[in-house]
């Protein structure tokens, strides 16, 4: 048994064998493979791990111009000398202040807007440890208690740092923390301009001399908007933000979400917001290739990027800046009349009745210069759109043309004119007792009592003299009325391309004579683009047609003050046809040719003798004024007169039409007729400027032949 048992031995199989010499081998060339891996590529493939995404940058361009329909360049772009810094994702606190120093040695720097915050902050940062020695014991042991964290510590060093401390750094010290501010409020990889206003040549050659000891920083073009002609127009073309105001907080995620960056500028008003698609042009684009670390490995220009598309207004700056002139002049001979202490402003708009194109949008304002105290003249052009007035008896055509509509009087209806006595009501009467008067008669002269008697009708009412009204319809009237009214374009919005356009205000009709004042524009308020949209209305024949500053879009191009390609023309929109006879707009219109060509017309004394055929209608409004200066008089203002004008030319043909509103002229019941001086002045400039253009062309086309 024993010799059995020493001669039993463990035996390992020949299959068991060779698979552990294959798990060996596959383990060996493994581990061979490894090593190649990571001696022979391993430097490629680490860079390849770090590497951590393309990250591509915009890069502004120039914003689209703006030219007058002559082609004038109205808003170009000025080239300005920049410095700009781009920051780097690795790039330290530490690194930024000692470029920034450098730089700070090279070119001036404003330190005017630098608030005490950032001043503590910079000696905080230059002085680390001595900011911690301002922290009482006490303080440090709530901190490592966690009862106080970093930012409690910080602002309470912040508050600790003195005036003395803060005196203590010297203007080259200032000069490198506004630069160093700047740095800071750029993006990872994104050009920051840190000054691009005032840079003189000799900063920025020294600048560009020395880039190499100043990573990051870099020498460009830049550009500001510039207006070749001044403050003309000024308020109505709109602002674009700066550099340091970028895109305002408000519009912030709008403007991400189409691919802005935060610290563009936008069009920040008026045409510029209007139009900022259009002008904001397609930005240069380029892809940063970066590691980990934030260093960039290698930099591709995806695309050039392209200037912003130009706008050719509807404007004729040539007129626009006679038309400002006449304002101007005006207003300072209406000022030396008594009683128009509360005049300071005028508006005017002329318009191609046809296509709603604004040839002119003038409008001036008296106001007192805050440096010197003096009385001096601004451009105002906005007021034609954003405020509204009672404008008075220019409104009359839409009435008479509603009261056709309604019934009330049909062509040739005949009125007397006398004055009312409403029982309880003080007398109501026209400027002047007319009699028996037609429609074609009581626009020509202007009858309130017309109108009135016109109105009344409308209401279901009757007039008899020591009766009070009864108005059975008044409601329903003071509907049908504004919504008349709304058919020509006063009272609602024009639809003009610019923002914050008024509709002006409607009063709350409570008793008989507050209808009865609206049917003679006394009670509610209109714009002078409401106004001017009214009058095209009628001298077009009845459509009323969206007013526009833009006539067309043109494709970019590098010939100086040249035009491109049209890529898009805008074309005359039809708001709506109001709902009268042909034959009734035209006697309205005959009326108002009425009213400046024959004998007793209430504009023929300022109109006779005008060889362009002008029609129209002229208002006065006893109103309450509003004005800036209104707060002095407590809550009851003073009475004054607002004056307006509407026309068209010529009479049979119209291819101009105009609206003038003067606000406050005068207290009392007599003062200059302000509006008729500057409406004459106004048309006749429009025909002389044709005239002289007709010359011109005329001169140069026989130039032409005589040299073919």
């Amino acid at each position: 048994m024993n010799q059995k048992k020493k001669k039993k031995k463990t035996h390992v199989p020949l299959r068991l064998n060779m698979l552990f010499f294959v798990v060996f081998l596959l383990f060996s060339i493994l581990i061979l493979r490894l090593g190649v891996v990571q001696i022979v590529y391993g430097d490629d493939f680490k860079r390849e791990i770090q590497r951590t995404e393309d990250i591509t940058v915009n890069n502004p361009v120039p914003r689209g111009k703006m030219f007058d329909r002559n082609g004038k360049v109205i808003v170009d772009n000025k080239p300005l000398n920049a410095i700009t810094y781009t920051k780097y994702q690795n790039t330290t606190q530490e690194e930024m202040l000692e470029t920034a120093g450098k730089l700070a040695k090279l070119i001036h720097m404003d330190i005017s807007k630098l608030r005490d915050p950032d001043i503590k902050d910079y000696w905080i940062l230059k002085n680390p440890e001595k900011a911690k020695e301002k922290i009482t014991k006490k303080e440090w042991a709530l901190y490592n208690q966690k009862k106080l964290d970093d930012k409690d510590i910080y602002k309470l060093e912040l508050s600790r740092v003195t005036k003395k401390e803060m005196d203590s750094f010297s203007k080259t010290d200032l000069e490198t923390l506004a630069i160093f501010i700047k740095f800071n409020s750029g993006y990872a990889l994104t050009p920051q301009i840190v000054k691009n206003k005032n840079v003189t040549p000799e900063e920025y050659a020294v600048v560009s001399e020395n880039l190499e000891n100043l990573p990051g920083v870099d020498t460009t073009t830049d550009w500001d908007r510039k207006y070749p002609f001044n403050n003309t127009l000024k308020t109505v073309l709109g602002n674009v933000t700066s550099t340091e105001e970028g895109i305002p907080k408000e519009q912030i995620q709008e403007y991400l979400a189409r691919d802005y960056s935060r610290n563009d500028r936008i069009g920040k008003s008026y045409i510029e917001a209007e139009y900022e698609d259009v002008l904001h042009g397609q930005k240069a684009k380029v892809k940063n290739q970066t590691d980990k670390s934030g260093n960039v490995l290698s930099t591709e220009v995806v695309s050039e990027g392209k200037r912003g598309k130009d706008l050719v207004l509807t404007i004729d700056m040539d007129l626009q800046k006679k038309v400002e002139k006449i304002i101007e002049d005006e207003l300072w001979k209406a000022k030396a009349y008594p009683r128009t202490g509360l005049l300071d402003r005028a508006f005017v708009v002329l318009m191609d009745p046809h296509t709603g194109e604004v040839l002119t949008m003038a409008g001036k304002q008296i106001a007192h210069d805050e440096k010197t105290g003096r009385l001096v003249m601004r451009d105002f052009a906005l007021g034609n759109i954003t405020t509204s007035y009672n404008v008075g008896s220019a409104v009359k055509g839409a009435t008479v043309l509603t009261g056709y509509k309604t019934g009330a009087i049909h062509p040739g209806s005949m009125q007397l004119d006398e004055p009312l006595r409403i029982a309880s009501t003080p007398i109501k009467a026209s400027w002047k007792t007319f009699g028996w008067i037609n429609d074609l008669q009581a626009l020509q002269v202007s009858s309130n009592v017309y109108m009135w008697k016109t109105v009344i009708a409308m209401a279901g009412g009757h007039y008899a003299a020591g009766q009070p009204l009864n108005l059975v319809n008044k409601d329903k009237t003071v509907s049908t009325l504004r919504q008349s009214f709304n058919q020509f374009g006063l009272g609602t919005l024009t639809g003009i391309d610019l923002p914050n356009e008024s509709a002006g205000f409607k009063g709350i009709v409570s008793q008989p004579g507050n209808l009865l004042d609206m049917g003679i524009g006394q009670f509610d308020t209109y714009t002078t683009m409401q106004l001017a949209q009214y009058i095209s209305t009628i001298a077009n024949g009845g459509y009323r047609v969206e007013p526009h500053l833009v006539k067309e879009i043109r494709e970019p191009i590098m010939e100086k003050n040249q035009l491109g390609p049209i890529v898009q023309e805008i074309q005359p929109k039809i708001l709506n046809r109001i709902d009268e006879k042909d034959s009734w707009i035209n006697r309205v219109k005959e009326g108002f040719r009425m009213v400046m060509q024959t004998t007793g017309g209430t504009a023929y004394s300022y109109f006779k003798g005008a060889d362009y055929s002008p029609a129209g209608k002229t208002g006065t409004a006893q109103a309450f004024y509003d004005g800036p200066d209104r707060k002095k008089f407590g809550k009851i203002p003073p009475e004054v007169m607002n004056l307006s004008l509407v026309s068209f030319a010529p009479s049979n043909n119209p291819e101009v039409a105009m609206a003038v509103l003067v606000p406050w002229v005068y207290q009392g019941n007599s003062g200059p007729s302000v509006n008729n001086y500057i409406g004459r002045r106004v048309l006749d400039a429009y025909f002389d400027l044709k005239k002289e253009r007709a010359k011109k062309s005329q001169k140069a086309l026989s130039a032409d032949k005589n040299n073919g």
